[in-house]
């Protein structure tokens, strides 16, 4: 039995390359006994050939070292590294069809497992190889099958019992749950976290669900670069490299909706500077000309020349009064570059007087905006070719004197960006991506001949003409049918995809919040009372308001798939509530 917290496995400057290609680049990681560590990329990471490097099976030349307890494995005669294979480390293989021998059944290659190490005699091999096969769910009978007599699951667990056989130190899971449905992989799980308790266990998946729930650390890979490392539920919750937010937006999440965004472009191993820049929505100059080093910043591991995903927007103790009423008080929201935070909250919280206060319609009695980390006095051209707003009446955005030709265009024209050919093509392009006609007829309409509807898809486009990099949007889809304004957030979030836009989403409504955005922030009486990601503000929020906000939401849901089910008394109890805590809210304050 090893220390616990004795060094065990550890992994130096490991590069692997295929015909010249490198698919590891100086790989390093370290890996004490009872550590679990989850490898999570896109497919052609270099997550397997990882796992087939430790083992000693890759095929491509390698250097750097693999040590364990002192004994470079990559330098290991052959005849050495395989009495270690299977008996100090095991590794479960994705393919279970080529893992497995079609002419033995299940039990007699378990028990080879353990005979080929000469594990104790035969009649104690074939006992412990019943009894492994029992604990992964299969019975006598079906330890008894052949591999094609059992189904994809069942040979996964076979898989296990075998890699477990000789209760080995490393244990190495490439996509252990892969193709395994819901109820299947549950108990797979289960079986993993057990049998890896007191072991070095990696486990290689792009399911993050998987890599959740089988892992203490997490080491995300991008094109055979480690680019972030840290702890898994602090790394999920708050990725801090722009990849390792991608991958997450990517993966289907139950507790929100904001997800299967992916991520531009395509992963290229032979890119110069950082090998994620190109589809990099922060890049700057440097990112392709150098690969970034890893530093540690608040026990978290960074590959990012600049530290990660970086703040774009900052509201520091914002406070606004009219007359004798505050409407704002003390708030402080950071937005970061690439993502949507939501603010919700009442009809006369603060929402409005804050996107105004940002876009410096009106200035705060006390606090400071920054933006890219610059002080916010003086709003000039450059600033709002960066940052626009969309308003929740596009009475507010749009003169009655202008055409919609001439509405789109002003941004154009105001910042001198291209000639009058140029901007009337940007123009058909902003309206062909809120989907209204571009047609010289309807480009030359004015606003009171069209509906609400269209007049706020032209202020939207109105905004989008500049593609800015912040997006300040003021119940912006509030006049739209459902259809449009499924159609309106899918554009913005593609381009968030695309572009790496930002915004600053406000709304009263938290169920359009939680299919939105990355954040919520929760505004009551201009007091900011909660803020996190949206899939614990949603699932499991923290103040008594937002779940009043949560619970009168949900009423409204089961009315809209019930109708006339809720009864008046359930809605007086629910007001009620709410009062209460707004009272109690009030004294306090």
């Amino acid at each position: 039995m090893v220390t616990p917290g004795a060094a065990m496995l550890e992994i130096r400057d490991l590069v692997v390359s295929y015909h010249g290609s490198r698919v590891l680049s100086d790989v390093n990681l370290r890996l004490e006994y009872g550590d679990s560590m989850a490898i999570i990329g896109e497919s052609g990471a270099g997550k397997t050939t990882l796992g087939l490097a430790i083992m000693g099976f890759s095929e491509g030349t390698t250097s750097g070292q693999i040590c364990w307890q002192g004994r470079d494995l990559l330098r290991l005669p052959e005849e050495d590294m395989r009495s270690l294979r299977g008996k100090v480390v095991a590794m479960v293989f994705q393919n279970v069809e080529d893992a497995l021998n079609p002419v033995l059944n299940i039990h007699d290659q378990v028990k080879e497992a353990m005979t080929v190490h000469r594990n104790g005699p035969g009649h104690a091999a074939s006992a412990r190889a019943f009894g492994l096969l029992e604990a992964v769910g299969l019975d006598h009978e079906r330890a008894k099958s052949f591999p094609h007599q059992l189904s994809g699951g069942e040979r996964q667990r076979a898989l296990i019992a075998m890699a477990l056989a000789n209760d080995p130190d490393i244990l190495i899971l490439d996509e252990p749950t892969a193709s395994l449905d819901s109820v299947t992989k549950g108990d797979v799980i289960e079986i993993l976290r057990a049998a890896a308790s007191d072991k070095i266990s990696l486990v290689i998946t792009h399911d993050i669900s998987t890599a959740a729930s089988l892992s203490k650390k997490m080491a995300v890979l991008y094109a055979g670069t480690i680019v972030e490392m840290g702890r898994t539920e602090d790394l999920l919750k708050n990725p801090r490299h722009p990849y390792t937010r991608g991958l997450i937006r990517s993966y289907p999440n139950m507790t929100t909706t904001k997800d299967l965004q992916g991520i531009p472009g395509r992963m290229d191993r032979e890119a110069d500077g950082c090998p994620f820049h190109r589809r990099c929505t922060q890049r700057t100059d440097i990112c392709s000309r150098l690969p970034p080093s890893m530093q540690e910043t608040n026990g978290r591991l960074i590959a990012c020349h600049r530290g990660g995903i970086v703040p774009l927007l900052k509201l520091r103790g914002i406070t606004k009064s009219f007359g004798q009423r505050e409407v704002l008080s003390n708030v402080s929201l950071t937005v970061l570059e690439g993502e949507t935070l939501a603010v919700v909250g009442e009809s006369g919280c603060g929402k409005t007087t804050l996107a105004r206060i940002t876009i410096g319609l009106c200035d705060p009695d006390r606090g400071d905006v920054l933006f890219e980390d610059e002080t916010l006095r003086v709003r000039g051209l450059e600033f709002y070719r960066k940052v626009q707003m969309i308003y929740q009446n596009p009475a507010e955005s749009l003169s009655h004197r202008m055409s919609v030709l001439d509405l789109v265009r002003e941004p154009l024209d105001v910042q001198r960006l291209g000639g009058r050919q140029e901007r009337e093509a940007s123009v058909r392009k902003a309206l062909d991506d809120v989907e209204l006609p571009s047609d010289d007829r309807f480009l030359a309409r004015y606003p009171h001949q069209l509906s609400g509807g269209e007049a706020q898809r032209v202020a939207i486009a109105r905004a989008m003409v500049l593609q800015p990099k912040l997006l300040i949007a003021d119940e912006p889809t509030s006049a739209l049918d459902a259809s449009i304004q499924a159609k309106i957030l899918r554009l913005l979030q593609n381009l968030q995809e695309k572009r790496g836009l930002s915004m600053l989403f406000i709304t009263h409504d938290l169920a359009l919040a939680r299919k939105v955005s990355d954040r919520i922030a929760v505004l009551h009486r201009g007091m900011l009372v909660e803020e996190g990601p949206a899939s614990q503000v949603v699932s499991s929020p923290a103040h008594p308001y937002t779940r009043c906000l949560l619970e009168q939401a949900a009423r409204l849901d089961a009315t809209i798939g019930s109708p006339g089910v809720e009864s008046s008394a359930g809605r007086g109890a629910a007001a009620q509530d709410r009062d209460r805590w707004i009272g109690a809210a009030a004294v306090n304050r």
